[in-house]
């Protein structure tokens, strides 16, 4: 059996909770999920920077940053090597970006787990951000439809 045909029937890796993703679109997919985070970012294991932020875009593209600023995280996977997964001794998962030297830790906030009612109340970064998406697509359209009259 040739190796074409082997890789061919094989099938498609499975991971739950642990494991690395060196998949693209799988990483991609991965990161969709995320809303509010924790974030440490590491270069050589020393801590530079940490927060908390929204995850506004996850996009795939080897010209643009990956940007994390004023609470906000757009997430370019291309940006990094490997995504790995692990799990805190309490079962949650958080998930490691790498890139050689460099890490962005990625812990999501559940705050169903810290207060009942806060998934009805957006706090005022969250309405920001998201009213800046909004308006941005809007003005994206604007502009499509100035470019083709119909």
């Amino acid at each position: 059996m040739s190796h074409n045909q082997y890789s061919q029937s094989l099938p498609a890796p499975c991971i739950i909770d642990t494991g690395i993703l060196v998949n693209k679109e799988d990483i991609r997919r991965l990161l969709s999920s995320l809303s509010q985070v924790r974030y440490i970012y590491t270069l050589d294991g020393q801590v530079q920077r940490q927060g908390e932020g929204f995850v506004l875009e996850i996009f795939s593209d080897p010209q643009q940053a990956t940007i994390v600023a004023n609470g906000t995280l757009f997430l370019n996977v291309h940006s990094f090597d490997y995504l790995e997964m692990q799990q805190t001794p309490e079962q949650l998962t958080y998930l490691d970006l790498v890139q050689e030297n460099r890490h962005l830790r990625l812990i999501p906030i559940n705050y169903a787990d810290q207060e009942p009612d806060m998934g009805h109340n957006l706090d005022e970064v969250a309405l920001e951000a998201m009213l800046n998406q909004v308006l941005s697509a809007k003005w994206d359209v604007q502009l499509d439809d100035e470019d083709y009259p119909f």
